[in-house]
């Protein structure tokens, strides 16, 4: 099924319920090449083994300028030229390197997705942020561009292990939090495996997460404004999943509960909220505690890429679908991380 949605800076053809074999229509071999982790080649490598394709190695430690160096070579050496579309086929790492590569080498080159996991199909290859890290620091050079398309097959979500299934989960309550609550409602009468065994509604949630993350892009394709809601759980987050090396979903479902924490004393959002919240998490897998330095946390969330002076943009929640952005302070944000370690102790 195709869906094209416009953006600012280009439109982007949405093939969902599809099959990876398709790839072979919609982008021809003889012009594009394929990018893609060892894990995905060595499960799928048969599928598209046609294509001229670059093997990387797998995890968050590939998203780095010597990544970036190698494979820019490689793509001169194959001679790729600015009618090339590089297809990233992968989880959230791939779209990332692949989107961030392919919007530098040449001054820009086109670029699509085939995402392999939760994750990837429900957010990262999503609204055109790619970016690789610094350092200790996520993502903290990148670029807005959008994918000439993104092909989805579920059928990858069958070799997808149990702990990346609750990573992508944690993004879907992410959009049940900020965006429609009804989400929230089909996550707690279902669970995992009632997704993993009927891919029609996996594909239905599939299709509600893009809607609702692209409404807003759509909108603020810069981060100017109101896209900034997209990052609820994730200024936190990212600070844990840096200093903890924990996995991106596990990062984000503390995050969010921080969040959570902050708004109970900032919107005066009922603490029933997060309770409702913390009883999904767990639902799907997520951690709700974790054990961390709070001055540590602090110093990596300096370097934040939404810092304004001594305060930071933070997305909190008025009530469940009524996100709002609000500069907190780093005294604020301590308050609320002292409060959320505290809960361990209980």
């Amino acid at each position: 099924m195709l869906h094209t949605i416009s953006f600012p800076t280009g439109k982007v053809d949405y093939y969902l319920n599809s099959s990876c074999s398709q790839l072979f229509q919609i982008a021809p071999t003889a012009h594009n090449i394929i990018i893609t982790d060892k894990n995905i080649n060595q499960f799928y490598g048969d599928l598209f083994s046609i294509y001229r394709v670059i093997i990387i190695k797998p995890g968050e430690d590939s998203k780095n300028w010597e990544t970036i160096n190698s494979l820019a070579s490689k793509l001169a050496a194959l001679e790729v030229h600015k009618t090339t579309t590089i297809i990233g086929i992968g989880g959230g790492v791939i779209s990332d390197i692949v989107g961030f590569l392919a919007s530098v080498y040449m001054r820009g080159v086109s670029f699509a997705f085939v995402p392999t996991s939760l994750l990837g199909m429900v957010d990262a290859a999503i609204g055109g942020k790619n970016g690789i890290n610094v350092d200790v620091h996520k993502n903290m050079i990148g670029t807005i561009r959008q994918p000439k398309f993104i092909l989805y097959d579920t059928s990858f979500l069958k070799t997808l292990p149990d702990e990346e299934w609750s990573n992508g989960f944690a993004e879907i309550i992410k959009y049940g939090c900020i965006g429609e609550p009804k989400i929230l409602a089909d996550l707690e009468t279902n669970n995992i495996n009632t997704f993993r065994s009927k891919p029609e509604k996996m594909n239905e949630l599939i299709a509600i997460c893009i809607q609702q993350k692209n409404n807003i892009v759509v909108s603020d394709e810069q981060e100017s404004g109101v896209r900034k809601v997209l990052n609820f759980g994730h200024t936190t987050g990212h600070a844990f999943e840096t200093l903890y090396k924990l996995p991106h979903g596990q990062a984000v479902s503390l995050g969010m509960l921080v969040a959570l924490i902050a708004s109970e004393k900032h919107t005066n959002l009922s603490t029933t909220v997060r309770m409702q919240i913390i009883q999904t998490l767990q639902h799907y897998g997520l951690p709700v505690k974790l054990r961390f330095d709070i001055d540590k946390v602090v110093q990596t969330l300096r370097l934040d890429k939404k810092r304004n002076n001594d305060a930071i943009d933070f997305v909190l929640l008025e009530a469940l679908g009524k996100p709002i952005v609000k500069s907190l302070t780093f005294t604020e944000i301590r308050e609320a991380l002292q409060i959320f370690a505290d809960a361990i102790k209980h």
